[in-house]
């Protein structure tokens, strides 16, 4: 099925940034949106607004840790709608700082949210998709998957990690099941609000002075799941025009 109109998407870390731009911008189009998060006060506004506008939206609280809640997520996606289309990896956390920091806590938690998050919703999705016979992840990762900058070793680490889950998961699953990575570059969100160390947040600041809003990145991920059946779209960056990196 090509379009959006009556797609089920499950979208994580929906709560903000990128996830609640993607909700707001596929529930338009007509898809049934099944929005993941932590904070619960977020996801119940954002479906409200969602809900009020004629969209089609649910939610349940999610940390993507867990791999029984991204589990759960996915079949309250199948028992309400009765099947799965796509599963957008989207949550992640950046509280960047130098090795030297030793914020062993925070690499830690990086490690957890932005790659095993991301194999967790593949390992959620998969069954579901070989049973029915189709469906598509779509993950997000970040130029950091491309090129390593000062206080982002762990992160651009683990976005090199969905990167190289991403190419291996099409490989592996690419007859029915399509796949596709967006690299989004700097990118209106939270993501900087975690930065604790002094240092990486005024590098951080200045970096982030030319940013886009997150339905830019929306928009590319729509155009990924509009394709026909057939059309599987891999990879796609996506930068403000002025950024040079």
């Amino acid at each position: 099925m090509s379009g959006i109109k009556g797609k089920v998407v499950v979208i994580t870390g929906a709560s903000s940034g990128i996830g609640e731009g993607t909700a707001r911008l596929l529930a338009e189009q007509g898809a049934h949106v099944v929005l993941g998060a932590r904070r619960l006060d977020r996801l119940e506004a954002l479906v409200a607004d969602i809900q009020s506008e004629g969209g089609s939206a649910i939610y349940q609280q999610l940390d993507v840790t867990d791999l029984e809640q991204v589990q759960a997520i996915v079949q309250l996606a199948k028992k309400e709608f009765g099947h799965l289309d796509v599963v957008i990896n989207n949550a992640g956390v950046m509280p960047l700082s130098p090795l030297d920091a030793l914020k062993v806590d925070e690499w830690n938690r990086m490690i957890d949210v932005n790659i095993r998050g991301v194999l967790h919703g593949i390992a959620a999705g998969i069954p579901v998709m070989k049973e029915q016979g189709f469906g598509q992840f779509v993950n997000v990762a970040s130029i950091g998957a491309y090129a390593v900058s000062p206080t982002a070793a762990v992160y651009c680490a683990t976005k090199y990690a969905v990167r190289a889950i991403t190419e291996g998961l099409r490989q592996e699953v690419g007859r029915d099941i399509r796949v596709t990575l967006v690299s989004p570059g700097v990118t209106e969100s939270e993501l900087a609000e975690s930065i604790s160390d002094e240092e990486a947040r005024q590098l951080m600041k200045e970096y982030r002075r030319e940013a886009i809003p997150a339905s830019s990145i929306a928009r590319a991920i729509a155009y990924a799941i509009e394709q026909p059946t057939d059309v599987d779209v891999n990879e796609l960056v996506v930068r403000p025009t002025a950024s040079l990196a």
